[in-house]
């Protein structure tokens, strides 16, 4: 296989199982949670990192922002012999009982957006592999944390996220709102791949609230200070298991 043109990776440079924040800052949070970390390419929104969890080697690779660039992304590490993909992302909540700092594991997406259906029709169904999903919902049950389990919307338009899409998402029960997953699911489906998703909560788009925008930081409950590094250290705990 030839160097993936993105990624900038060839067969041998990463491992078997990826996670795959959207932030390539959060690529750097992820290493640091690991027990040793090795930067092996980065090249536009995309920054590849091989680590060391528990005695588990794995890849870190961002993403960047919607479903286009995740899709290059899972393409690219496909080709090159990951496996198994863990996306560790941020997310809107749809319920009114999420609330921020609050983490979501993703049963399903939504696909409301338009990369996945370019693979596929519509009616196909966007969805995890059920080991990465129940491996997941493990970890956080092994580390006493709470999360909620259902599905949740991607989207493409960030901006465009009106009133009526909100009132129609919160209705169907969807229980939060991100950008890359339905993607994820898709493609990896389609190449017998395996994938999930934990996405921490940083607003609530039914009550209008935003980490960081509309609450102080010390105002906010303690799980919504270190939620990000909560979702770190359950997905990883996942990796080691999978």
């Amino acid at each position: 296989m030839a160097m993936q043109p993105h990624l900038l990776v060839d067969d041998g440079d990463v491992h078997d199982i990826a996670l795959i924040p959207g932030d390539p800052g959060r690529v750097d949070r992820i290493a640091s949670h690991c027990d040793s970390a090795e930067t092996v390419a980065e090249n536009r929104e995309y920054k590849v990192v091989n680590a060391t969890y528990d005695d588990r080697d794995l890849t870190i690779c961002s993403t960047g922002i919607g479903c286009p660039s995740a899709a290059i992304a899972i393409e690219e590490l496909a080709n090159v012999g990951v496996e198994t993909f863990i996306r560790v992302g941020t997310t809107g909540a749809l319920q009114a009982d999420v609330e921020i700092g609050d983490m979501i594991v993703a049963t399903g997406a939504a696909k409301n957006e338009g990369t996945s259906k370019r693979y596929e029709a519509v009616e196909y169904p966007a969805v995890p592999d059920y080991d990465v999903l129940s491996g997941l919902v493990d970890a956080a049950e092994a580390r006493d944390e709470m999360v909620h389990v259902g599905p949740i919307a991607s989207d493409d338009a960030y901006y465009a996220e009106t009133d009526e899409y909100v009132d129609d998402w919160e209705a169907a029960g969807l229980l939060s709102v991100e950008m890359e997953a339905a993607a994820v699911f898709s493609l990896t489906r389609r190449k017998g791949l395996r994938a999930g998703a934990i996405c921490t909560v940083d607003g609530n788009l039914v009550k209008g609230t935003q980490k960081g925008t509309d609450t102080d930081d010390d105002e906010l409950p303690e799980k919504a200070k270190n939620n990000v590094a909560r979702a770190i250290d359950i997905a990883l705990e996942a990796a080691t298991n999978l």
